[in-house]
């Protein structure tokens, strides 16, 4: 498969350029969300508030366009919960914000279709995935020294939860569908605090453990932590 990302350096946008690419990602996000892979690009470029020719200046495919929805919606989840990580006191409270805001980006909705023609081992998309482990152990880490976590959850646990419970459901707008996934997340984050009212089948689910590699929430192909 092809690299979708650049060999060369990136000229520097201007701040009108930076605006139009930023609101490209946003609307396409939620295209994605509501028409699938096959989303109409004119609709894309039509809720964006630009001109097929500044979607295409951007992004001269949609191959291209879905690669970036997904770095795009990795890199505000990362950016989100690192702010967590530096502003709340309470560990649990980091993670449960990384967790329902992973809602609102809706991560389970893209995860099914970004995968067909995106190169794994793309650096930008390795790159990506390694900060988003980072970021996940350490919430997880902490959440646990601080006896608040139960021990038999991992942090793959936490990613392949954030990816089901986030999946659309047919029918249902875009408000009523995030509310419904933060409603059902904050169900899962009520069941993973201490002390454990029951004992989970299997073990806990750690990093290395997923092999998934598209889902924005996959960790790197290589060894993760335990």
């Amino acid at each position: 498969m092809v690299s979708t990302s650049s060999t060369t350096a990136r000229p520097r946008l201007r701040a009108d350029a930076v605006r139009n690419r930023e609101r490209i990602l946003a609307a396409a996000r939620e295209a994605l969300v509501e028409y699938g892979a096959d989303a109409p690009l004119d609709e894309i470029a039509r809720r964006a508030g630009v001109g097929n020719a500044t979607l295409y200046r951007h992004f001269p495919d949609r191959k291209s366009l879905l690669f970036h929805v997904l770095l795009y919606v990795n890199q505000r989840i990362i950016e989100r919960a690192r702010q967590a990580l530096e502003t709340e006191h309470d560990p649990f409270e980091a993670l449960r914000r990384m967790v329902l805001d992973s809602a609102d980006e809706r991560v389970g909705a893209l995860c099914p279709m970004l995968g067909s023609d995106i190169d794994p081992e793309d650096p930008q998309l390795v790159a990506s995935r390694g900060h988003m482990q980072r970021v996940t152990q350490k919430l997880v880490d902490r959440a646990h020294e601080s006896g608040q976590l139960r021990r038999d959850i991992g942090a793959g646990d936490l990613l392949v939860a954030i990816a089901r419970l986030t999946l659309p459901m047919p029918g249902v707008r875009h408000q009523g569908d995030v509310l419904l996934s933060r409603r059902h997340l904050q169900v899962f984050l009520d069941g993973l605090r201490t002390p454990a009212r029951s004992e989970l089948p299997g073990r806990a689910t750690s990093l290395e453990d997923l092999k998934t590699e598209i889902c924005p929430l996959s960790p790197p192909s290589g060894r993760g932590r335990r």
